[in-house]
């Protein structure tokens, strides 16, 4: 879905708390026939009042390579965003979360190794995303994945190489799935998971208009995951079309506060159950561009945590972050 600047530039806010260290775990790079963000717009984004310090990419499909066989093509994305890393100063991209079919199971391991090669410094992980729903009206994730993914036999022997190499695993996936991430969590209960998105409540399609039913079903699966003491969770990616909170169509964008009282009950369950010491605030931009702007979307965090310690704040935009992914 394509950006409304002329729309975002109708609200702005003086930015709170700017001087408060910042570390962005999930935003995307690419550069599309209709849309692009590059250095320049992500760079327009994190310098527009936010102390943002450095920040993390997450594989969006962007600059695969066409001439390698196609288990290596992932590989492409991971060169195109290391060059980019490597000609900021400003933080951009220091930890790369990179794409491999993990369904590949034990042949996976040539892949692991060719994103390390091509990044030696900055690859900290891979996203596999399971995002998968029966209605044709809920997008599937970009790399077309089946239902149950991570029930999957050959993908779980993929992912019990993540180990051996040191590497994250950030997992997307729509709210009914959670259960199934339960279950890989039990199974390899070494391995860091980083649940993107909060677990990506739906509220389109047969969820529309079902806001209710769906944050308490949530709401169950969240309390089991977080049970588990591998798995992080992401706060953010609640802008995206897929959430039903439809801020796009409205005439005026949202304002921080309006965002914080729509998001409060996630965050705050997620914080709730999970603790301060395994969350992390996320922009995931540009997706959550076609409903705030960067500033007004921090600043919605900042609200949500305006009573928050110094130390818990800390913790939640930036130290956790450049702790899991090795910053």
């Amino acid at each position: 879905m394509p950006v409304n600047q002329v729309w975002l530039d109708q609200a702005t806010e003086l930015t709170l708390e700017p001087e408060l260290p910042i570390c962005d775990p999930h935003h995307h790079l690419w550069d599309y026939p209709d849309s692009r963000y590059l250095l320049e717009e992500l760079s327009a984004d994190i310098t527009s009042g936010h102390n943002i310090c450095s920040t993390v990419f997450v594989e969006c499909l962007s600059m695969y390579e066409t001439e390698s066989k196609i288990d290596l093509a992932p590989v492409g994305e991971t060169r195109f965003v290391e060059a980019i890393a490597a000609s900021n100063s400003i933080g951009v991209a220091a930890g790369i979360v990179s794409h491999a079919n993990l369904r590949l199971g034990a042949r996976v391991d040539e892949v692991l190794l060719a994103h390390k090669e091509a990044s030696p410094e900055r690859f900290r992980g891979i996203r596999h995303s399971a995002s998968w729903d029966a209605s044709d009206a809920v997008r599937n994730s970009h790399s077309n994945p089946p239902p149950q993914l991570y029930l999957d036999e050959k993908f779980r022997q993929g992912f019990a190489l993540l180990s051996k190499h040191d590497l994250v695993f950030d997992a997307w996936l729509y709210h009914p799935q959670l259960l199934d991430l339960c279950s890989l969590a039990k199974a390899f209960p070494y391995q860091t998971i980083v649940l993107d998105h909060v677990g990506g409540p739906l509220g389109i399609g047969p969820y529309a208009n079902k806001r209710a039913k769906v944050f308490e079903s949530w709401q169950k699966h969240i309390n089991v995951l977080s049970k588990h003491e591998n798995v992080v969770v992401k706060l953010g990616g609640l802008g995206m079309a897929i959430n039903g909170f439809d801020w796009h169509k409205e005439k005026l964008p949202p304002s921080s506060k309006q965002l914080a009282q729509a998001n409060t009950p996630y965050i705050s369950y997620c914080l709730e159950t999970f603790g301060v010491d395994r969350c992390m605030f996320e922009s995931n931009f540009p997706v959550d561009k076609i409903s705030t702007s960067y500033n007004t979307l921090w600043n919605s965090f900042k609200r949500i945590t305006k009573d928050f310690s110094s130390e818990e704040k800390a913790k939640l935009y930036h130290d956790n972050a450049a702790r899991i992914y090795k910053l």
